[in-house]
C-alpha cells in the first residue's frame, strides 16, 4: 500500500509562484507513473503532468506547458510540481496520484492524462490564485 501526502498549496496573487510537494510513504516510487492532477469547484478532475519515475521522462498539459514543471526528487522519494506564472484558472485542489509498474501501462499520451491509469491518490491541497 502506498500513501501519497501532497504540500506546498496556498494563496498567491496572478503571476506568483508556488511549489508542490508529494512524498510517498509505504513504498519506494521505483518504475511509478507519479502524476499530478486538479479539480477546480464544479468541474472534472484535469490531468496537469505526469513523470516515469524510472527514466525521468515528462509530460505536460498544453494548459501548462512552460509554466509548470513535474520533477522526481529521488532522495527524497518524491515528486515535486513548481507553478509559475500563476493564474486564476489555476484555482483547484491539487492532487498527487500514483501508477504502480505492475498494471503494466505504457508512459505516455493518451493513458496518462486519464484519472482512471492511477492506482493511488493522495488527499489533495488547495491553490488559490487571486487576480
Amino acid at each position: 500500500q502506498v500513501q501519497l501526502v501532497e504540500s506546498g498549496g496556498g494563496s498567491v496573487q496572478t503571476g506568483g509562484s508556488l511549489m508542490l510537494s508529494c512524498a510517498a510513504s509505504g513504498r519506494t516510487f521505483g518504475s511509478y507513473t507519479m502524476g499530478w492532477f486538479r479539480q477546480a469547484p464544479g468541474k472534472e478532475r484535469e490531468f496537469v503532468a505526469a513523470v516515469n519515475w524510472a527514466d525521468g521522462e515528462t509530460y505536460h498539459a498544453e494548459s501548462v506547458r512552460g509554466r509548470f514543471t513535474i520533477s522526481r526528487a529521488n532522495a527524497r522519494n518524491s515528486v515535486t510540481l513548481q507553478m509559475n506564472s500563476l493564474k486564476p484558472e489555476d484555482t483547484a485542489v491539487y492532487y498527487c496520484a500514483a501508477d504502480p509498474p505492475t498494471t503494466r501501462r505504457p508512459f505516455g499520451y493518451p493513458l496518462v492524462v486519464q484519472p482512471t491509469a492511477y492506482v493511488y491518490w493522495g488527499q489533495g491541497t488547495q491553490v488559490t490564485v487571486s487576480s
